[in-house]
């Protein structure tokens, strides 16, 4: 794959000499933390997260993770971005492993937690081999949360029609974004891999391409500042209420749970 270890690895190092947009990974890592308490048990055995990115860059899920499980593995495909990783984050199993090639035993897990992973794939058939990984080791009776870049949103959709070295140049893309799916698309997948789909939402409701510079200029704000900004990106949440939330939320979310 042209974007996969090598590419990630030398992502990591070019962000790392760039500003960081920690305001804007702040208000990221806390939906999908809140989507986590809504949707998963408190407490399970095996729990695997995929991907962990967010968790070099920002606090990611790990935080809120750790307490849910007797142990808690994260993968990476970048052994920089897992080694980064395992620094910041004591007390988890760090493994480097693609996706779509997951070197774990049959129903390995009670909980496997993929957010915007399966996202960053060339092709929607690779997508497609690594939620049938992801369904793959999770155990009878445990549960598959997938979030992905929601295909039924205008900016997504636009995006997925441009080529990416284009986005790249014009500053609209950090990093490679590849072919997803909407979340009717997402559960019928699910269905598919012989999974029971308990619930479809949308999240991260505000729009991004302006919500990001703004936070990235906030950063240099007063604490007090930072956090009516926040508080004001999260009432975008509301959203989600409404009948046009599949065109406002910009990741489509799905869990289903595997039959015994």
């Amino acid at each position: 794959m042209a974007y996969g270890s090598t590419y990630w690895s030398g992502l990591f190092e070019q962000l790392l000499a760039e500003q960081p947009a920690h305001l804007w990974r702040d208000h990221s890592d806390s939906i999908n933390a809140a989507l986590v308490a809504r949707w998963l048990p408190e407490s399970c055995r095996d729990l695997l997260k995929t991907d962990l990115f967010d968790e070099v860059f920002g606090k990611g899920l790990l935080p809120a993770l750790r307490t849910r499980a007797d142990r808690l593995v994260g993968l990476d495909v970048s052994p920089r971005i897992a080694h980064a990783a395992q620094s910041r984050h004591a007390g988890i199993e760090v493994l480097v492993a693609d996706v779509c090639a997951l070197p774990f035993a049959d129903g390995s897990f009670d909980a496997v937690i993929s957010n915007s992973t399966l996202d960053h794939f060339e092709s929607e058939a690779l997508l497609l081999q690594g939620l049938a990984e992801l369904a793959r080791v999770v155990r009878p009776g445990g549960r598959l949360l997938v979030t992905l870049d929601n295909a039924s949103h205008p900016i997504v959709a636009l995006r997925n029609h441009l080529p990416y070295p284009l986005l790249q140049r014009l500053g609209l893309v950090p990093y490679f974004v590849g072919r997803t799916l909407n979340l009717e698309q997402l559960q019928a997948e699910l269905r598919g891999l012989g999974l029971r789909v308990l619930e479809g939402d949308y999240i991260l409701h505000c729009p991004r391409v302006a919500c990001i510079p703004l936070t990235r200029a906030a950063q240099a704000a007063p604490g007090s500042w930072q956090r009516r900004l926040l508080a004001g990106l999260r009432g975008f949440e509301e959203l989600a209420r409404l009948p046009t939330r599949r065109w406002t939320g910009h990741f489509a979310c799905a869990l289903a749970e595997k039959p015994y």
